[in-house]
């Protein structure tokens, strides 16, 4: 009987770290993510697809880092798309960029990503969408708000931490 009661005790500990592992693993349903285009994979294209991610990944940050909820987000992205529309202009003339872009804030198109060991669906997400040219280079995602995107930043992370923070991060939003 102490045995029987050792092994339930040991699974039930060792499902709860499953569960714990898989749910904090997951991006929230209320979320909107980031997504950069490049026009192409060659060297250039991929190189102004990071300038433009690294402009606004920074700029969307501490546009909203105090952010209180998601229909505030939306709110305080809908209301600078200007600014960002700018910002990128700025950039592509910078680097002599002359193929255009296209900026979409609403549901777009996402294809299936594998990060960490965890699959994230296709499929259409709320998002910021900044399209390079054709846009048919490798792309880099992010989730935005909750602001997921910093932690991408360091890829030298462990998992343990990735997900640790994630997990927080996910709970401060819900």
């Amino acid at each position: 009987m102490k045995k029987i009661i050792i092994a339930v005790t040991i699974l039930f500990i060792y499902s709860i770290m499953i569960g714990s592992e898989t749910s904090a693993s997951i991006i929230p349903d209320e979320a909107i993510r980031f997504r950069v285009i490049p026009n192409s994979n060659e060297l250039e294209d991929q190189s102004i697809k990071l300038k433009v991610r690294d402009q606004l990944q920074s700029e969307l940050y501490f546009l909203l880092k105090d952010t209180k909820g998601i229909d505030d987000a939306r709110e305080k992205i809908g209301n600078e798309l200007d600014t960002i529309k700018q910002n990128i202009e700025n950039i592509l003339d910078a680097e002599n960029y002359k193929l255009g872009y296209q900026l979409s804030f609403g549901r777009n198109y996402f294809p299936e990503k594998n990060y960490k060991g965890v699959i994230y669906d296709a499929g259409y997400y709320e998002s910021l969408v900044v399209t390079l040219g054709k846009g048919e280079g490798d792309n880099w995602w992010c989730v935005l708000f909750p602001p997921l995107c910093l932690l991408e930043a360091d890829e030298s992370e462990e998992d343990v931490e990735y997900k640790f923070f994630l997990s927080e991060l996910i709970n401060k939003y819900l």
